[in-house]
C-alpha cells in the first residue's frame, strides 16, 4: 500500500465556509470555541449556535463575539435528547436554517472502570461510571440524527442550497488502542464507525460526512496532570519529553503540523483484508445484498 500523502493547511489562505449557519456542540471552550470563533472570524456573513452547559468564558473568547448578533449560546445538556433537539431548533429559529453541524462536545476518562474493586452500598462491586459513553457516543450519536434531520430540511427551503456537511471530533485514540483509557478509546471508535457506516448514505442527501482524529490536544479534558498542576505547565513538562502537543486553535483549523486523509488508504486495501466475497456483501450500503434498511 502506498504511504500517506500528508498536507498542511494554511489558515490564512481558508476562503470558507461563507454565508452560513454553523452549530457546534462543546462551543463554549477548547476545541468548540477555537472552531467558533474561526467560523465567525471567517466570514461577516456566517452565524455560529453554540450547544453547551456554560457559555463561552469572557477570558477565553473576545467580547466581539460574545456579544455578537451573529453568535446564538443556548444553554444545552447534550446528554439529554429534548435537551438536543429544543437546542437545534432555537437555532434553527433564530437563523432560519442549520449548514454545519461540528460534533465536538466530549469528556475525558472518568476513573478505572475495568480493574477496580469498588463496592456499592450492599457490598456487592459497583456499577460502572458510563458517563463517558453518555457524553462521547451517545450524545454524540444523537447529534448526529438531529443534524441529518435539519440539513435534510434545507432541499426545501427553495434557496439552492442543499444539505451540509457534518464534522465529528475523533481522536487518535479511535484509530489506536488507548489502555490507559478504554472507554474514552471504544467511544471515538464509535464516531468513527459512525462516520463509516452513515457517509455514503448522508452523500445522497447532499450532506457530506467527516471527523478530525487528533492527538493530544491542550483542552480542559487532558488528565494525567500532578496536583494543582496547570493545563500549560503540564504541556511545557510534555513536550520537553518530546510528547507532540496540539493547541486547540490549529485542530480548529485541522493544521496541527500535517495532516493525513486515513480512510482513502484504508478504504483502498479492504480488498485485501476483507477478501474479495465479503467485500461485494458489504459494499454498497444500504443497498448491500445484506442490508434491508433502505433511504
Amino acid at each position: 500500500m502506498a504511504p500517506l500523502e500528508a498536507f498542511t493547511l494554511d489558515r490564512a489562505a481558508l476562503t470558507g465556509p461563507k454565508n452560513s449557519v454553523s452549530l457546534v456542540t462543546g462551543g463554549s471552550a477548547g476545541i468548540g470555541l477555537q472552531t467558533a470563533l474561526l467560523l465567525h472570524d471567517i466570514s461577516a456573513d456566517n452565524r455560529i449556535i453554540i450547544l453547551d452547559r456554560q457559555p463561552p468564558h469572557p477570558q477565553q473568547a473576545p467580547k466581539s463575539f460574545i456579544n455578537s448578533p451573529r453568535v446564538l449560546y443556548h444553554s444545552c445538556d447534550i446528554t439529554s435528547w429534548s435537551s438536543q433537539r429544543a437546542a437545534f431548533a432555537a437555532g434553527a429559529k433564530k437563523f432560519g436554517r442549520i449548514d454545519n453541524v461540528f460534533v465536538n462536545a466530549g469528556i475525558a476518562e472518568h476513573g478505572e472502570q475495568f480493574f477496580g474493586e469498588e463496592l456499592d452500598g450492599s457490598g456487592q462491586l459497583k456499577e460502572p461510571d458510563r458517563r463517558t459513553y453518555d457524553v462521547d457516543l451517545y450524545a454524540a450519536s444523537d447529534t448526529v440524527k438531529l443534524a441529518i434531520y435539519w440539513l435534510r430540511k434545507n432541499d426545501k427551503d427553495g434557496k439552492g442550497k442543499k444539505g451540509g456537511s457534518i464534522v465529528m471530533t475523533a481522536s487518535l485514540a479511535g484509530y489506536l488502542a488507548s489502555a490507559g483509557a478504554p472507554m474514552y478509546s471504544a467511544a471515538k471508535h464509535g464516531i468513527l464507525g459512525l462516520l463509516r457506516s452513515l457517509k455514503n448514505d448522508t452523500a445522497t442527501l447532499s450532506i457530506s460526512m467527516s471527523i478530525i482524529a487528533p492527538g493530544i490536544t491542550l483542552t480542559d479534558i487532558v488528565s494525567g496532570r500532578d496536583p494543582g498542576e496547570t493545563l500549560n505547565a503540564w504541556a511545557i513538562r510534555m513536550r520537553k519529553l518530546g510528547v507532540p502537543i496540539n493547541d486547540p486553535g490549529e485542530i480548529a483549523t485541522a493544521v496541527a503540523g500535517r495532516c493525513a486523509d486515513v480512510e482513502e488508504g484504508l478504504a483502498k486495501g479492504r480488498k485485501e483484508w476483507m477478501g474479495e466475497k465479503m467485500l461485494g456483501l458489504f459494499r454498497g450500503g444500504r443497498n448491500a445484498p445484506l442490508f434491508p434498511n433502505k433511504l
